[in-house]
């Protein structure tokens, strides 16, 4: 997947379908820009009446667009599209780079150094950049930054201040002057009234593709929420993160009222964090995804295809953090996520930092860090000797950086650092990519369940049958590994020795 040609073009009739009939399942994959207003809107805008075909331009990105001259329109507020994961599929130079850019590497780094990570030069990455997105990499950066501003502006009442660094400037002059040439409107003159919140946390709309089926990363995540950090319920995900001594807590539930969207509460002490804390949720929560391109890469088997009308909106649950990923999936070998999460549990009892003033009911430590398990004795909390070898051993190398989280590396980099420390399989090491990275086409193809799943007659594929079968659903394994998990979930139709290798 590394081709250039494999990158998504714009396909202008389709662009225009979708502008005609506001399809929702489009919104964010491109911008229209109306060249009478100098306005560019999302495919979901409500303005009636339509601009004229002859009058109207598409954009891959809305950076382009605002290259181009055209300011985001008021009403549909390109801020709130959902993002276009297509262009973080695979390991394409140019994936990695806006992985980097969307993790904030360009806010402490040049683009040279950027170029310098994806391993090409500045101009030809800049070159890149402007002939596939239509802007260069440091106007794609600062859109991002702009439209998040917009959104705090809109719906909070943040101090502009707040607002400046929140969005990631160090400057508020540079701030006031960076959003009036983008918008061509002051920063001050755009505050609107507010959602409620609760103290001083603050509400954000995140929107997404349909469908989407919240209930069922919920019900992932709930089998597998840590006490004291994770509140998870039918209707809403709570978490704590940051430091100790200053911690921020956010919550994540439906939101009936707005179409397609999700309400995050949020309360985050240190405003420069804010940007980086919303890109995690969206990521943890795959919130930019694409259903139509996963369906349509996915529907090459009859059970996937019964998988697909049953279950349309599966998504992909990430993590938010790699080392409680990592530490889950080595407690969850050979044993069933409610013993993984047992023992997890216990580590954080022992091992977690807890708060000086709890933030929220059920939330009262942090998961433990790499320093604080390289060391620890687990085997006192029931942990077999192989695995608290293993955890102590994943947490020493990561402090060593033999192993890491990097959003930039390619699966076949990841899964090959990471197998080479003792304890860790193809199977951990797919898993933790697939909730670690959130990487689109992660495949622990060993797992039993999957084998079982797949055959669709009760037997169970071998490894690599399985494997040779997942082929044609690349770039979107994971997915996959969603739908065959979904449709096993029900004890009862496996066996006792098949529910042992329950995914941690």
């Amino acid at each position: 997947m590394s081709e250039l040609h494999t990158l998504p073009t714009l396909d202008p009739q389709t662009c225009e379908r979708a502008r005609l009939s506001r399809d929702a399942r489009f919104d964010g994959l491109f911008f229209i820009a109306v060249s009478t207003t100098r306005i560019y809107c999302r495919p979901v805008c409500p303005a009636s009446p339509s601009p004229k075909r002859e009058n109207v331009a598409y954009y891959t990105t809305a950076a382009a667009a605002e290259a181009a001259g055209f300011r985001p329109c008021l009403r549909c507020r390109p801020e709130l599209a959902p993002g276009n994961d297509a262009w973080q599929r695979g390991d394409h130079v140019m994936t990695r780079a806006l992985k980097l850019i969307d993790d904030g590497l360009l806010q402490d780094h040049s683009v040279d150094a950027l170029a310098q990570r994806v391993g090409i030069g500045a101009r030809q990455l800049r070159r890149l950049f402007v002939e596939r997105l239509g802007a260069p990499p440091i106007d794609v950066h600062t859109t991002r930054r702009l439209l998040f501003a917009k959104q705090l502006l809109t719906e909070t009442n943040m101090p502009v201040t707040d607002v400046a660094l929140a969005s990631g400037f160090g400057s508020l002059r540079r701030f006031n002057a960076a959003f009036a040439q983008a918008n061509r409107v002051a920063p001050r003159d755009l505050r609107r009234k507010p959602y409620a919140a609760q103290g001083d946390s603050l509400m954000l709309r995140l929107h997404y593709r349909p469908p989407y089926d919240f209930h069922a990363i919920l019900t992932f995540l709930r089998g597998r929420a840590l006490p004291g950090i994770e509140v998870v319920d039918d209707e809403s995900y709570t978490r704590v993160f940051g430091p100790p001594d200053t911690p921020g807590w956010l919550r994540l539930s439906a939101w009936p009222e707005q179409d397609n969207a999700l309400r995050l509460q949020l309360h985050c002490p240190q405003p420069a964090q804010m940007l980086s804390v919303v890109t995690r949720i969206r990521r943890m929560f795959d919130l930019d995804a694409d259903p139509q391109a996963i369906a349509t890469a996915l529907q090459t088997t009859a059970p996937m295809r019964a998988s697909l009308r049953k279950y349309p909106g599966l998504r992909l649950p990430g993590s938010w953090d790699g080392f409680e990923v990592a530490v889950r999936a080595i407690l969850g070998q050979q044993v069933s996520v409610a013993a993984a999460r047992t023992l997890a549990s216990r580590v954080v009892h022992r091992y977690g930092a807890p708060l000086s003033t709890p933030v929220a009911p059920g939330l009262e430590c942090l998961f433990p860090t790499p320093e604080t398990l390289a060391d620890a004795d687990l085997n006192a909390l029931g942990i077999i000797t192989s695995r608290a070898q293993t955890i102590r051993g994943v947490a020493r190398a990561l402090l060593d950086g033999r192993v890491d989280f990097r959003v930039d590396q390619s699966l076949e980099q990841f899964v090959q650092h990471w197998v080479a420390l003792p304890g860790i399989g193809e199977w951990t090491a797919h898993y933790m990519a697939m909730r670690g990275l959130s990487h689109p086409d992660a495949f622990p193809a060993a797992d039993l369940i999957l084998r079982r799943a797949a055959s669709g007659d009760g037997s169970t594929l071998s490894t690599k049958a399985l494997t040779q079968m997942a082929e044609a659903w690349r770039p979107w394994r994971a997915y996959a590994v969603m739908h065959l998990w979904r449709s096993m979930s029900q004890p009862a139709k496996l066996p006792a020795a098949t529910r042992k290798r329950a995914v941690a």
